[in-house]
């Protein structure tokens, strides 16, 4: 089963946010990608767990 990546403007648009967010994401170690030529790929399978730690409490 072949893995699937995102791009960081797909994740900002799913997000709601601005594509420098999520470079900061990437700088900070909070998001992990791949930089392949000048863009980068982020796992569906990071992302996922990037969005298990942001999850707040209720």
């Amino acid at each position: 089963m072949p893995k699937e990546f995102y791009t960081a403007q797909e994740l900002a648009d799913k997000l709601r946010v601005n594509i420098m967010t999520i470079y900061r994401y990437i700088k900070a170690g909070k998001l992990k990608a791949y930089k392949i030529s000048k863009e980068f790929r982020i796992d569906k399978k990071e992302f996922d767990n990037f969005l298990n730690k942001v999850k707040t409490k209720k």
